[in-house]
């Protein structure tokens, strides 16, 4: 049995034991994390680049690809170098600083894509006020509202955790540094303290997923009513991209989170995890790049220029 005063570094759960295995996902870890900063990296620099992107849609997606270059960022390298030294430990204020980090930036993620979604409600449902309800300030408003939330959220859970004591070893159930994998190895009995920060955060996350649903229901009916196929067109080119990623965000969390225990195993639980925090930063610009003839449109225009500058 430990405390957490005596506990100075973690022990992350390994994909593997077998070197062969080790080296393959490190390299398979080095692909996607390479596709998610090339991909990610790609967007910011064309939306910041081109004008015509100066609008709140470009704006909101700007500040997602900034998150998801972040969330990538905060996971995969150390788990890449641990696979590569052989090793699974990660120090004890390198868990905490990890475990921060993307608790901010997942909460900023879901926060930015209910944003989004309501910016797509004003769009295709009250077109002739978009202007009004997004102007400048206020898409600056509702994106620093978004960052503030995953702020709060990540200090109040990371303060909760590393303040409990722990006496059940030093060994996560994660390949990063999870809120619950912590909380695992907590001998405390502060049950009215955990709750309270349980019942916060559902409340936070189901307010915004209701918000979501209410927001595409809302669309699709306005949709519905577009008497052309090309208005229909362009509210759903517009739309998909987004409601693609907030499907694949939620339905991977849900399920890592909510899954039965009779379906758990170590293996599942790490292949889930990888699926909502690994795979979606590398997808997300793919989904929005492919489905988003304006982004297509304004990348190939910058990969023109820069070529053409070159020569």
């Amino acid at each position: 049995m430990s405390n957490s005063s005596s506990i100075t570094q973690f022990l992350l759960l390994p994909f593997t034991d077998t070197r062969e295995l080790q080296l393959l996902h490190f390299w398979l870890f080095l692909g996607i994390y390479l596709a998610a900063l090339l991909g990610n990296g790609l967007i910011i620099t064309t939306i910041a680049w081109d004008q015509h992107l100066h609008t709140p849609m470009y704006f909101f997606l700007l500040n997602l690809s900034v998150i998801n270059l972040g969330s990538i960022s905060t996971i995969v390298p150390k788990s890449m170098a641990n696979s590569l030294w052989d090793t699974s430990a990660i120090s004890y204020s390198g868990c905490a600083a990890q475990l921060f980090s993307f608790a901010f930036l997942i909460t900023a993620e879901y926060s930015m894509l209910t944003v989004m979604s309501y910016d797509r409600y004003v769009a295709i449902c009250k077109p002739l006020h978009y202007g009004t309800l997004l102007g400048s300030r206020a898409c600056v408003h509702m994106a620093a509202a978004a960052w503030a939330a995953g702020l709060l959220h990540a200090l109040l859970h990371t303060a909760n955790t590393f303040s409990l004591p722990l006496c059940k070893g030093n060994a996560l159930g994660q390949f990063f540094c999870e809120i619950p994998h912590i909380l695992k190895l907590s001998c405390s009995h502060s049950y009215l303290r955990k709750l309270g920060l349980i019942m916060f955060s559902a409340s936070f996350f189901e307010g915004c997923f209701v918000f979501i649903v209410v927001s595409y229901v809302q669309i699709l009916r306005a949709v519905l009513r577009i008497p052309s196929e090309q208005g229909w067109h362009k509210a759903f080119s517009t739309c998909l991209p987004h409601l693609a990623v907030v499907s694949l965000f939620i339905s991977t969390v849900i399920f890592a989170h909510l899954k039965p225990p009779s379906i758990s195993s170590p293996s599942l639980d790490l292949v889930v995890s990888v699926l909502y925090s690994v795979v979606p930063p590398a997808m997300n610009p793919l989904i929005y790049s492919m489905r988003n003839q304006e982004v297509k449109v304004a990348l190939k225009k910058l990969i023109q220029s820069f070529f053409f500058q070159q020569q």
